[in-house]
């Protein structure tokens, strides 16, 4: 089985690089470690990068990846997606070094088109991530959280099949009489999730979370938000699945995007059971929010063939 250590990075189409660059730096706190060729590369951690912005006329989800504990995992991953029918590319030299990543693979996810990519270590950089925004207090992030995807009715159930049987994630909650919400960790990664699903009418990007320090944070976060006009789309709120306090908001695209602090964790022996949790809105706010019509409603992925 593949064994991961975390959310490695999430890689988004956006439609102006320079004014992406300058929501997630200045707004957010990420830090931009470089751009190169129109790509700009942020972090979140020592890595050299957590999130990487592309220019596109399509703004949305371009590919997630997951750094696996050791080299043998992506032996192990090529053998699964073999066996599975899906076909998993090693990157050539020149482009995982262009990543400032070790040995890479990359494969479509084969019901929802997702392009993912697995790779077993990548660049350290000596000085440490500090967040920082624009003259104001800044959020602590401590790290990249999940990423969650709608996929539509009738590919729901493969897609979540794969992701169990193949890729070795483990539900650590579900919703729904038919499973419309499903929240999965990278095992043994502890985090409640790191990928998510929800059955939806078309397939696409939900939103993307960070991890946040303190409760502090959030409130800090919400005043520089509406301080800078940013569209606050769901909360502040606690979800019942993970526990987590969170609150969303849109990036100059209209992709959603979350603050979440206070995650469950689970051991990697003796977990507890998936719980099935009532599909309704206190599930998803147990403060009894209600997400605006704008909360994951854009955000195409750019799907593999």
């Amino acid at each position: 089985m593949i064994r991961y250590k975390k959310l490695g990075y999430v890689a988004l189409n956006v439609s102006n690089i320079e004014k992406s660059v300058e929501f997630y730096r200045d707004i957010v706190g990420l830090e931009l470690v470089e751009m190169k060729e129109d790509i700009a590369f942020l972090r979140c951690s020592s890595d050299h990068h957590n999130f990487v912005l592309y220019p596109s006329d399509r703004p949305g989800l371009k590919r997630v990846a997951f750094e696996v504990e050791d080299e043998n995992q992506l032996t192990v991953a090529v053998e699964k997606l073999k066996k599975a029918g899906v076909t998993a590319t090693e990157l050539a030299k020149a482009e995982s070094d262009s990543l400032y990543q070790g040995k890479t693979i990359r494969f479509f996810e084969p019901n929802t088109g997702v392009t993912f990519e697995l790779y077993n270590e990548i660049k350290q950089l000596n000085e440490p991530y500090i967040p920082k925004v624009k003259g104001v207090k800044p959020s602590k992030i401590t790290q990249l959280g999940h990423a969650v995807v709608d996929v539509e009715d009738d590919k729901f159930d493969g897609a979540l099949q794969f992701f169990m049987d193949v890729l070795n994630f483990k539900i650590s909650d579900f919703s729904g009489d038919r499973i419309g919400w499903s929240w999965m960790r990278a095992f043994p990664n502890p985090l409640h999730h790191t990928f998510a699903m929800v059955r939806g009418t078309e397939t696409k990007l939900n939103h993307i979370a960070f991890m946040i320090e303190d409760f502090d944070s959030i409130g800090i976060g919400r005043n520089r938000l509406i301080d800078n006009e940013i569209p606050i789309v769901f909360g502040p709120g606690r979800h019942k699945p993970s526990g987590s306090i969170f609150l969303y908001f849109l990036d100059p695209d209209g992709l959603t995007m979350e603050f979440s602090n206070g995650m469950e964790e689970f051991p990697e022996e003796s977990p507890r059971e998936p719980r099935l949790l009532a599909p309704n809105l206190e599930t998803l706010d147990l403060w009894g929010g209600t997400p605006d019509p704008r909360f994951g409603a854009v955000g195409e992925i750019e799907k593999g063939k």
